[in-house]
């Protein structure tokens, strides 16, 4: 019988969260005749928002992953993992600086953003990362890209060999429910939602001024929590927008909102892979967007599950004309990210990637 891969995924926690919620769901369920998955979470097991299945979960009960270093490099050393994996850019720094030190471990880091645009959206508490080992990509084997758009800013960026570049985008991981095949008629009033962490480079704020000059009736959904929140709601105030927004912290029923609204709006200064965009799609409801890097460009196809605008004065118009003759059908929606991101699909790339990389 041939040995399993055993893998370590490595993430800062399991709150709610795009790589969280990926990784989670990629660790419980790899072929388990294959792989022996193991998942390092930083934080605490009661923050967890996602399942891990049967495989086993360690939770270091760190605040920081600057804490966690000793601990994890340890942990490392005890589990002897083929495979060490980790996502998240402050924490592919630390194991890029593992490597140094085990050169026999396989150390691949995924990376979340197109990291010369997110650097104009600063995290505070990481200041001490982006100075710790600057050109950490290099003592990585496999560095995972989500997009194109990752990949050639990498290359471009941070002069990374493009063979240890792989793009992966993020799969489908839920088997979503399609909507109901109902189309928005003129006369009522056009329901859009938005879900996803309230920061300033997801975009609330120019949303929000988008649905200010509309020529239509509408109600705007807001999902999510962050440290933008006071401004959203201060530009709502002061947009008198009160009466035409909701605003809804963490949920796990964002299928059941998505399917009950009519579009998606996305506004957003830079992406990962935005995994709602795809769970949106799913369900059938199309989605807007600004233009901006971060794989939007190849998860949208236009006029099949939405489109991509370059500016507020375009996006209104996109959205007025969406109101007069909404024409999109939930099944073909949905098929068009369906077909290209299933779970299956991305599962057997990143099978591929780990059986090639310890046998090579």
């Amino acid at each position: 019988m041939t040995k399993k891969i055993k893998i370590l995924f490595i993430l800062p926690s399991l709150k709610a969260g795009g790589a969280e919620r990926v990784i989670s769901f990629m660790a419980t369920h790899l072929n388990s005749q294959k792989f022996e998955s193991i998942l390092m979470i930083i934080g605490k097991k009661e923050d967890a928002v996602y399942p891990t299945g049967c495989i086993e979960v360690r939770f270091l009960n760190k605040k920081r992953v600057l804490t966690a270093i000793p601990e994890l490099f340890k942990s490392i050393l005890i589990i002897k993992p083929q495979i060490v994996f980790g996502s998240i850019s402050h924490v592919n720094r630390v194991i890029a600086f593992f490597s140094l030190f085990l050169p026999k471990t396989k150390f691949i880091g995924r990376e979340a953003n197109v990291l010369s645009v997110r650097k104009t959206f600063p995290i505070a508490d990481r200041k001490f990362f982006n100075l710790f080992l600057k050109n950490y990509h290099k003592y990585l084997d496999v560095v995972i890209c989500q997009s194109n758009d990752m990949l050639n800013d990498l290359i471009k960026h941070n002069n990374i060999k493009a063979s240890k570049l792989v793009v992966i985008n993020n799969p489908i991981t839920d088997d979503f429910q399609l909507k109901n095949n109902k189309t928005h008629l003129q006369t009522d009033t056009i329901n859009y939602i938005t879900v996803g962490t309230l920061h300033k480079r997801k975009g609330h704020i120019r949303i929000l001024n988008v649905l200010a000059n509309v020529d239509h009736s509408f109600h705007y959904t807001i999902i999510g929590s962050g440290d933008e929140l006071e401004n959203i709601e201060n530009c709502i105030k002061n947009l008198n927008l009160s009466d035409n927004t909701t605003l809804i912290p963490y949920t796990n029923k964002v299928p059941k909102y998505l399917r009950e609204n009519n579009l998606f709006l996305n506004g957003s200064f830079v992406e990962g892979f935005p995994n709602v965009l795809l769970d949106s799609c799913a369900v059938g409801t199309p989605v807007i967007a600004f233009d901006a890097p971060g794989g939007i460009n190849e998860i949208i196809l236009e006029g099949v599950n939405g489109f991509i605008v370059d500016s507020e004065d375009a996006y209104i118009e996109r959205l007025n004309s969406i109101n007069a003759m909404y024409n999109f059908d939930p099944k073909v929606v949905s098929q068009s990210v369906t077909s290209r991101y299933s779970k299956e699909y991305i599962l057997s790339k990143y099978e591929d990637l780990f059986t090639n990389l310890v046998n090579e």
